[in-house]
Order: structure tokens, then sequence, then C-alpha cells
């Protein structure tokens, strides 16, 4: 799955808007998208960026895959963005039409800030934040924003999801089905802590000692 690019997109929320929106856990979660996209050489934070920090630091996100090794399948892919798949994404814009582009005629060089907001990303977080407000919750939390990552299907997580198997469709259906989405996950224990805890050593490793 390949998803719209252009050269050029309309600047997102800036940090000071979004991160008065968002739950501390999950301004911490942008602030590492926001890394990695810097460390990684990206003009933009963009969905993968995104579904990767949440992957690495929000539990709850974790509980809403099927286990443990699907998790570490994802982790996988995604530390390989800047020598494997991802390079297909460099010098792009990630766009799944979630939001319009500005003209064809503006250089991205002019539109696009450095580590600003791919439009599918912006549009992810606005969702997040929305779903938030239909709990009656003023900040959003990253339950919010993988439920917004998994509805869009043109959007870059969801082809990180698919590689790794994992289907957007199902985890959204069970997280809308799950009366406790969205809620904070306080002192939850967190059952796939051992199999991902060392993905950047060997993110293929075996999750048990069977």
């Amino acid at each position: 799955m390949q998803s719209r690019t252009s050269r050029g997109a309309e600047p997102g929320p800036t940090r000071a808007e979004t991160d008065s929106r968002l739950s501390a856990a999950l301004t911490s979660v942008v602030a590492g998208a926001r890394r990695r996209a810097v460390r990684d050489g990206d003009r933009q934070i963009d969905t993968a960026h995104l579904l990767h920090s949440l992957l690495e630091t929000d539990p709850g996100v974790r509980a809403a895959f099927d286990d443990g090794a699907q998790v570490v399948r994802l982790l996988g892919y995604l530390v390989q963005r800047s020598i494997g798949y991802g390079l297909q994404w460099q010098g792009t814009v990630e766009d799944s039409g979630a939001v319009p582009l500005v003209g064809a005629g503006h250089s991205a060089a002019v539109t696009v800030k450095e580590t600003g907001w791919s439009p599918s990303a912006s549009a992810a977080m606005e969702a997040a934040i929305e779903r938030a407000g239909r709990r009656g919750e003023p900040r959003a939390l990253g339950i919010d924003l993988l439920a917004a990552l998994v509805a869009d299907p043109d959007c870059r997580a969801v082809e990180v999801l698919g590689r790794a198997g994992a289907d957007a469709q199902v985890i959204l259906r069970r997280i809308e089905d799950d009366p406790c989405a969205g809620a904070s996950v306080g002192a939850f224990v967190d059952p796939y802590a051992k199999p991902y805890a060392d993905h950047r050593a060997d993110p293929y490793a075996e999750t048990s000692a069977d």
C-alpha cells in the first residue's frame, strides 16, 4: 500500500496548540516522534513516527494488539525505517488525503517546516483530540491516537501494520468495542514488557524461552 505524496503541504498545528490538548503521556509520545524524525533526517513527523513512539511508550496501546510477538514484528519494521523499506518515503510528504495540499507551485522547502507535521499525522492528532472530547475528556490519550491512526487506511502507520501482519480494522474494532478504551492505564501491568524490551538489539528475537 502506498500513501499519496506531494512536494508541499499545509503546515500542521504548532507544538503549543497541540500539546495543550494532549495528556502528559501523549505529549511524551509526540516528543519521541519528533526526536525520531530529526534523527532519521525526515522533514516531518508522520504517522509511522507516531506509531513507533506509541508502541515504545504506551502499554495501553500495546495491549490493543494480538500479542507481544506482533508488537515485536511491528517494532522490527519501524526500527529499519532509515535503512529499509522506509527509504521510499524520504523526500516525500505523507498525505493520505485527510487534509488538502497547497498548490503544486509551492516548494516543499518553503511550505514544509523542519520537523513539522505531515498532513496525515496532523489529521490523526486532531482526530485523537476529537475522540477524547466525545468522551468528555479535555486531553487525548495514546489509545485515542492509535484509533485515529488505524482509521486512516492510506497512512504510513497502516502500511507498516499490514507489513507486520496486523489488521488495522481489527485493531480499530477492538478499541471501539472496549468500554475501557481511552481510559488511563494507571497501574496497568504490561503483559508484553519482556518481548519488546530488547527490540533494538534484536527485533526478531524469540519472545519466549521455549
